[in-house]
């Protein structure tokens, strides 16, 4: 069976994760769900006589939704039964396709990488070709799309409360990782009952960094099979490409997501392969990459990446 989530101000949460809020539909571990998500506020919509497709239920959200705290809109959250605290959401991203023919980028002072440096705040209306699937930018290139989701995470642990959407954290969210495409599998520890998915922040395209604080932001539909793991004692986000095992850091200081990415990823090959965690270690200086994810979420991100060619032994 295939469910589908449209977005709505009844199924959309703008700005938060939050343990306590309902969620707006309930599947079986290893079904699948397309859900459909909206980006953007009010400022960043185009002018109607622009010609483009604008979801109307984007607009209805914006009429009848309270945007609480600073972040991004949210379709879900997703109930899957059986999730338990201490268990691990495997998230299979099946197909990722476009749901309006426009995206936007924005610089605003003091935010992004360089805050201090452009001082003068913009919102640029960008074209998205599905059929080419190219964004035209306004000096005339043709830039590829590799659609994702920069938004997708579980319910943070109750204590925390209503937290934003901005910071990523151990229950993932704003991860912004452009590897995560379709074809990818995500990994994220569970805290709450029914491990309660959501996602959002659809990104037509984005380097490594996202240093002006945005990427083409746009709307997205994903279709996503998600099974409730129960033999995946991990502790923070994970992620497995066709080619690649993914680990990850987020924390303030850049150092210490390198750290973080570094020491899953030990742990990681030392479970899968029965290596020293001194091998283990030697292989990341070996043939390891870290990529910064992401530099303008507060909470910074490094990844770390492994061939799971070079792996032997069993795989999680």
């Amino acid at each position: 069976m295939i469910h589908r989530l449209k977005a709505s101000p009844e199924t959309c949460a703008w700005g938060y994760f939050d343990a306590t809020v309902a969620p707006a539909l309930e599947i079986q571990s290893g079904e699948t769900i397309v859900i459909e998500t909206v980006s953007g506020g009010p400022d960043q919509i185009p002018p109607t006589d622009a010609g483009f497709h604008i979801p109307p239920e984007l607009l209805d959200i914006h009429a009848r939704s309270h945007r609480q705290v600073p972040g991004h809109i949210l379709t879900g959250p997703v109930a899957v039964a059986g999730a338990k605290p201490g268990h691990v959401l495997e998230v299979q991203i099946l197909d990722i396709q476009l749901r309006q023919d426009w995206g936007w980028n924005m610089i605003r002072p003091l935010a992004g990488t360089l805050p201090d440096d452009f001082q003068t705040g913009r919102i640029v209306t960008i074209p998205l070709d599905q059929d080419t699937m190219t964004a035209e930018l306004q000096w005339g290139l043709a830039l590829p799309l590799k659609p994702f989701f920069g938004v997708m995470g579980v319910a943070p642990p109750t204590n925390w409360g209503r937290v934003s959407t901005i910071q990523p954290r151990a229950h993932g969210g704003n991860i912004d990782n452009k590897e995560l495409v379709a074809g990818t599998t995500l990994y994220l520890p569970i805290f709450t009952e029914g491990a309660m998915f959501s996602c959002g922040d659809g990104h037509g395209v984005q380097g490594d960094g996202e240093v002006c604080v945005t990427a083409i932001e746009t709307a997205l539909e994903g279709t996503f099979r998600l099974t409730v793991r129960d033999d995946m004692p991990i502790y923070f986000p994970r992620a497995k490409t066709p080619t690649h095992l993914i680990t990850m850091g987020m924390h303030e200081d850049l150092d210490r997501c390198v750290e973080m990415a570094l020491r899953d990823m030990i742990v990681w090959i030392t479970d899968r392969t029965g290596l020293s965690r001194e091998d283990a270690y030697m292989l990341c200086s070996l043939a390891g990459d870290l990529r910064v994810t992401q530099t303008v979420n507060g909470n910074k991100g490094i990844h770390m990446m492994m061939q799971t060619a070079l792996l032997d032994g069993k795989t999680q």
